[in-house]
């Protein structure tokens, strides 16, 4: 802190005690003098104190993984104007595959000292493999932080998510209440922590109903319509009746399969997804999918945020929030053996 005085001091020409002053929000400081100080701030590459930010202080990252999956968009429509209600602009990082990375849009929301950052959706916080090195980075500086839809281990991030066990426990009961007893889950890769949960669910799920979900009843996929299919094709293979997929487009990707199978939808396979993303009640057969409540979840990140970025002290830890199963066209009874 006394070498940021000195150097501040220095480059401005003023005492320590006028930087000081300036710093800690104090009267008796021309606006010029206050405006040179913060000036030399950026130049020296210091963070500005958060109330003292100006303009720049109003832009918040908004970190996305991508924005193929109908959910991302509307996360960012529902962030984007609870931001903007609050006087802040959201900066839109997208991850893209050979692209920028999430630490590289890290290192650029800093240098554009924004007041805080939101991750949404499947960053590389919601692996657990994954490098978290900007994260900590992000905890060291003090800057605002909320993630949606997966905690961090061993950073005291505020999170917002979805409950992934209600959502399988939902989707697992619909299908068993029709008569489904071999359910596939399409899941997404291993070390991704809302998959982990959706899993430890569905066999909790099955157990309840009786039964067990087997190994060869688990697939792994990428999170795409392409992996869905694939990933489903091999479930077929296997006798299933009924998929529980992690997304809306793997849901998609299943009914795909089944069709290339020549297996009809949902008269022969029943497919449930997940996010309940845009134009999922325009699909052939609509899709039976269980709904994230984006608009309470992407308010509330917002509100945890704008706490951090006042000072308010934010209490670390995870807000649930309930989902909802939408019965469409693509489940039905199972067919009779």
């Amino acid at each position: 802190m006394t070498r940021r005085l000195a150097q501040v001091a220095k480059k401005v020409g003023v005492s320590e005690a006028t930087v000081s002053r300036v710093l800690n929000g104090k009267p008796g400081v021309s606006d010029a003098t206050r405006q040179s100080v913060l000036t030399a701030l950026d130049v020296l590459g210091y963070e500005r104190p958060t109330q003292l930010r100006g303009e720049r202080a109003r832009l918040v990252g908004l970190v996305l993984p991508e924005l193929q999956n109908p959910i991302f968009p509307l996360f960012a429509e529902v962030i984007g104007g609870a931001l903007a209600q609050q006087g802040l602009t959201p900066v839109l990082c997208t991850q893209t595959k050979g692209g920028v990375s999430e630490a590289d849009y890290v290192e650029l929301l800093l240098q554009q000292h924004v007041s805080g950052v939101v991750f949404a959706g499947g960053g590389l916080f919601a692996q657990a493999d994954a490098p978290h090195d900007h994260y900590r980075q992000l905890a060291e500086r003090r800057i605002p932080v909320v993630l949606i839809n997966a905690p961090i281990e061993g950073l005291d991030f505020p999170c917002v998510s979805c409950d992934d066990a209600v959502a399988v426990e939902q989707a697992w009961r619909h299908l068993t209440l029709l008569g489904h007893e071999r359910i596939g889950v399409v899941l997404g890769p291993s070390d991704h922590i809302p998959s982990r949960r959706k899993l430890a669910a569905a066999r909790a799920a099955a157990e309840a109903a009786g039964g067990t979900l087997p190994d060869a009843y688990v697939e792994r996929s990428m999170f795409s319509l392409e992996g869905g299919q694939a990933a489903t094709s091999r479930l077929l293979d296997r006798g299933v009746t009924g998929v529980v997929c992690a997304s809306d487009p793997l849901a998609l990707g299943a009914i795909r399969a089944a069709r290339r199978r020549g297996l009809a939808v949902p008269e022969q396979v029943s497919v449930v997804g997940y996010d309940d993303s845009a134009f999922m009640n325009c699909t052939e057969p609509p899709l039976t999918t269980v709904r994230q409540p984006v608009e309470a979840m992407g308010r509330a990140a917002v509100d945890l945020l704008c706490a951090q970025i006042q000072g308010a002290e934010v209490q670390p830890g995870e807000l649930l929030f309930e989902p909802e199963l939408v019965v469409r066209g693509s489940t039905t009874q199972a067919p009779r053996a």
